[in-house]
């Protein structure tokens, strides 16, 4: 079997790569253990800014520059709201702090922005809830800890924001690593096909919310919503014997200066499908496409969404993304993929339970910039999820469950639990970990802040 490793540990940007054979001397538990002998676990508690650290406000600058200039002050703007806002984005700012502190040498193909809004509800091809990840623009193989630091810091600053004392934040992310920990030993267990087939239900996960008005009413709002039945996010309607995307703006509206590009990407998608998903495709036909603005972390990069009518009258969106370098590319090494839509689409197969089946990349770059296609998200099912999040202690167990299982399927189980261990160090290490990065965000924020009142940066709209 083969395991593959940093080799002396990961400072700084310089990574080192080997491929270790393990025989059966060298079990992938007994690697992991090998690890923690390196890489202790009080070591994942570290966080103090080196002295050459870059100016945040500058790295969201350079990153701006391959995003559309006039979307910019939007996304400052939104990142200005407050300390969790400015963490959803600044992944890259993040990726490359995570860089400067010892890590070990268990990659494994990571989600790359793991905070807890880069979880929630969708709904399988069958139909079916399940609580997942649900981002992946950032993926690449990694060390395992950073997904799982960016998840403890983030749960700090939410708690933070909402007012939460110092001790409950602490335990909001020691309670995300301690379910981490114990989902993945009970997957370790499992066949690996049974251990990869896993699902989080999300109707069996509102039922085991403490709350019970909580817990009556998310049951309630899901109910509604499975018995609704497509109603295509009020976007669509048939005007003039045509059909048309909704203009919503400023979310939802039409660009023709950006729709050749969406059209040329739809034209080649479909040829990186599955022959029996290309021929589905093939019932439906390109009407109409709209831009659409997405979360703080993509404010900037290209988004459409292009509605597709069958031969009888039945609506299909489907949403294109524009796919930049991942953030942890200059940090944990270049992806083996050359399109960056390519990159997304194999990370979201390797993390995901249940894949979206329209799920698929064009092949040729348009303009320099890579794309990728999925089906547009329920957002009802998503404002389920993001419910879920206003009882954090609970969302801190879901989400450490999840992030478990995405790992597992994409790295080896026996060899995280074994550099975790089954005591609570490793769970106190990230929790401390999380606090002080919660403290460098909102100076971060601050900075930020700064910048806007001096003019380095706008956040008004232009003219």
């Amino acid at each position: 079997m083969l395991l593959r490793i940093l080799s002396d540990g990961y400072y700084g940007s310089h990574v080192v790569e080997r491929i270790t054979h393990v025989g059966s001397n060298r079990a992938p538990h007994q690697i992991g253990v090998e690890w923690r002998r390196q890489v202790p676990l009080g070591a994942q508690a570290e966080w103090k800014p080196p002295a050459n650290r870059p100016d945040p406000v500058e790295l969201l600058i350079r990153q701006g520059e391959s995003r559309i200039q006039e979307l910019l002050p939007l996304r400052y703007a939104r990142m200005k709201a407050d300390p969790f806002a400015f963490l959803r984005g600044a992944a890259a700012i993040m990726a490359a702090d995570l860089a400067s502190a010892p890590a070990t040498g268990l990659r494994l193909q990571s989600c790359g922005d793991c905070h807890l809004a880069n979880f929630g509800a969708y709904a399988t091809p069958e139909g079916t809830p399940v609580f997942d990840i649900n981002d992946f623009d950032e993926t690449l193989p990694a060390p395992f800890e950073w997904d799982l630091k960016r998840l403890a810091a983030s749960l700090v600053v939410a708690g933070r924001v909402a007012q939460m004392p110092e001790q409950q934040c602490r335990r909001l992310a020691r309670t995300a690593a301690r379910s981490y920990r114990k989902h993945l030993a009970d997957l370790t267990g499992l066949p690996p096909i049974e251990a990869w087939s896993t699902r989080i239900d999300l109707t069996a996960a509102i039922a085991d919310i403490d709350c019970a008005k909580i817990r009556r009413e998310l049951q309630k709002r899901l109910a509604a919503v499975l018995a609704a039945g497509a109603e295509h996010f009020g976007l669509v309607e048939a005007k003039n014997g045509g059909w048309r995307i909704k203009d919503k703006p400023p979310l939802v509206r039409h660009l023709s200066k950006h729709e050749l590009h969406a059209r040329k990407a739809f034209a080649s998608y479909a040829e990186t499908l599955q022959e029996d998903r290309r021929v589905l495709l093939q019932r439906y036909h390109l009407r109409d496409i709209a831009f659409k603005i997405v979360g703080v972390g993509s404010v900037g990069t290209y988004c459409a969404i292009a509605l597709f009518i069958s031969d009888g009258g039945a609506p299909l969106l489907l949403q294109i993304k524009e796919a930049q370098e991942s953030v942890l590319a200059p940090f944990a090494g270049a992806s083996n993929y050359a399109n960056h839509g390519e990159r997304v689409v194999v990370g979201q197969r390797m993390l995901q339970a249940a894949t979206d089946i329209f799920l698929g990349w064009p092949q040729l770059p348009l303009d320099g910039r890579y794309f990728y296609v999925r089906r547009l998200k329920d957002s009802r099912l998503a404002s389920i999820g993001a419910q879920l999040a206003a009882e954090l202690p609970f969302y801190a167990v879901l989400c450490g469950r999840t992030l478990a299982r995405a790992h597992a399927r994409a790295g080896d189980a026996a060899a995280l639990s074994g550099y975790i261990g089954d005591g609570p160090e490793f769970s106190k290490a990230i929790a401390e970990f999380a606090m002080a990065y919660a403290d460098q965000t909102e100076r971060d924020w601050r900075a930020l802040e700064e910048a806007i009142k001096e003019g380095r940066i706008s956040t008004a709209a232009p003219g």
